[in-house]
């Protein structure tokens, strides 16, 4: 039974709908440093060292989601744990709130100083690039956001949901989310996300505004090896 398209969501975006974006070598893709870290593989098979120095450089962290390679000597790939890839297949009831705005490039110092505070490591500084990223603004601070990430043919991730500390509380990742998971279902895409196994929070969120566990999938970080503490730093669940 062939494999379903959302078991490999790194590989399946590159390869179809940020296809434009994509940087390749033999048997990897991956998004360019400064839109995201992550890069992805066919499958479980090896991946030769001259195709992983063209794409990833010294000092460099990037990320794998489901297919990890076989790396060669002087790489290290660690397990990251697991994450819960969660779907919506139904229109969710409207949450009542603040205007939600269309995030342009005029927003994008507000962005990047929001994800920056409580959504590190994945958000670069052209991130924006890889879909549609809306808001909620309480006077000209940007209070609330949410955005599109990954895809492929039917389907479309839902990342970068946050809120700013002094704003939480008040239903605003709730309304965002809804919002965003309706418009996708309304363009023919079914909307999905992924979230760490450990953070009930979040899930809590998704669970109860519709969203359910389709799998979980595994989560790697790649890093040059500079010998036995050589690892890039875990990210935070």
């Amino acid at each position: 039974m062939p494999a379903h398209v959302l078991d490999n969501p790194i590989w399946a975006s590159l390869s179809t709908l940020h296809r434009s974006l994509a940087l390749e070598e033999p048997g990897a893709l991956r998004y360019p440093a400064e839109i995201a870290p992550f890069l992805g593989v066919p499958g479980h098979g090896p991946i030769g060292a001259t195709a992983l120095e063209q794409l990833v450089a010294p000092g460099e962290t990037v990320y794998l989601v489901g297919p990890s390679p076989s790396v060669p000597p002087g790489w290290r790939l660690e397990d990251l744990g697991l994450l819960l890839q969660m779907v919506c297949a139904e229109r969710l009831a409207e949450v009542p709130g603040p205007p939600i705005v269309p995030l342009t490039d005029a927003h994008r110092p507000s962005v990047l100083a929001l994800t920056a505070l409580v959504y590190p490591h994945y958000f670069r500084p052209r991130t924006m690039e890889l879909g549609r990223y809306f808001g909620m603004l309480e006077g000209d601070r940007l209070a609330a956001m949410i955005g599109e990430r990954m895809g492929a043919p039917g389907f479309r991730e839902i990342s970068a949901v946050c809120t700013h500390p002094d704003f939480t509380g008040r239903g605003y990742a709730r309304r965002l989310l809804v919002f965003l998971t309706n418009d996708n279902l309304e363009r023919g895409a079914t909307p999905f996300l992924h979230v760490s196994s450990l953070n009930e929070r979040a899930i809590a969120l998704y669970e109860q505004n519709g969203y359910h566990t389709r799998r979980e999938v595994p989560f790697w970080s790649l890093c040059r090896s500079t010998g036995p503490a050589g690892a890039g730093a875990r990210p935070p669940g």
